[in-house]
């Protein structure tokens, strides 16, 4: 049987890869006030954006609970008996802990592995379609299970951003917090290491921060993939998107949308780029 793969909504995977390699997203809640919206299912992200930006209320997140995980794992059963789940950086969110724990809620018998990808947004959504590509070419479980490990420190993200508010107020802001307080008119590059948030860089304008993701996914020297993602500016997503693919004319771009459960942290008018590859 194929190895079938499940992973959490924060990886930001394009519907349609979603699709295609048959992979099962669990969505995270997101919560406004007193009302509960699984991401992407009860709520599309432009319907997010256009929330957060007329709301009052600052929204949050909460994992999905242990029986939404196993019953994902239940229904996937019926169709394999080899299961790998990867989830979004335990440094970020819950979801790793809650997926191992649902193990033990299930009622069908079938093998499952765990795997914190150490990674969020595209740079886990490179890392889980990678696996499902490997699955979806007759891989078994343990070669899924290696080449996923083998990915997970090859997975890169950077974003450009205009406030680190959302991720202050989110609670997710990590050894960015070094960032905070800088003078107006700095965008903040920030990405993940060591699976939590990490500031790389500071840029004087919006055009030197777009300039710096495109140099940052230049200075690989062998790329598998590459993700390019917006929450609420595409047509900048869109050129530095043609860009990299005249760069990388053999490489697959994915194009996504920064999707509600990462949105609550990050906020409007981030731009991100994640890379599967290797610097040297």
């Amino acid at each position: 049987m194929t190895v079938k793969i499940i992973t959490d909504s924060l990886g930001d995977i394009p519907p349609e890869a979603v699709q295609e390699l048959g992979i099962t997203v669990i969505p995270i809640n997101v919560i406004f006030g007193r009302i509960n919206y699984r991401d992407g299912v009860d709520l599309t992200t432009e319907q997010f954006y256009d929330k957060l930006a007329s709301s009052k209320i600052f929204p949050t997140t909460i994992v999905p609970s242990l029986g939404r995980y196993a019953d994902a794992y239940d229904k996937v059963a019926e169709e394999t008996g080899d299961i790998l789940v990867i989830t979004n950086s335990h440094r970020l969110s819950a979801s790793y802990e809650t997926a191992l724990l649902a193990k033990e809620r299930m009622n069908k018998k079938c093998r499952v592995e765990v795997v914190d990808s150490l990674s969020t947004i595209l740079a886990q959504g490179l890392i889980v379609m990678a696996a499902a590509r490997a699955a979806r070419d007759g891989a078994r479980l343990d070669k899924v299970l290696e080449l996923t490990r083998h990915n997970i420190p090859r997975a890169h993200t950077r974003m450009a951003f205009d406030t680190l508010e959302y991720l202050r107020r989110g609670g997710r802001i990590g050894k960015a917090r070094t960032f905070l307080g800088t003078v107006l008119k700095i965008s903040p590059i920030l990405g993940i290491r060591n699976g939590e948030v990490y500031p790389f860089a500071r840029e004087h304008s919006r055009a030197r921060a777009i300039e710096y993701l495109y140099e940052f996914a230049d200075g690989f020297t062998r790329i598998d993939g590459i993700g390019v993602e917006d929450a609420t500016t595409p047509d900048e997503a869109d050129e530095l998107t043609q860009r990299l693919q005249s760069r990388f004319p053999d490489v697959t771009i994915y194009r996504a949308k920064v999707s509600p459960g990462v949105g609550v942290h990050v906020g409007p008018r981030v731009l991100g780029v994640a890379v599967l590859g290797d610097r040297d």
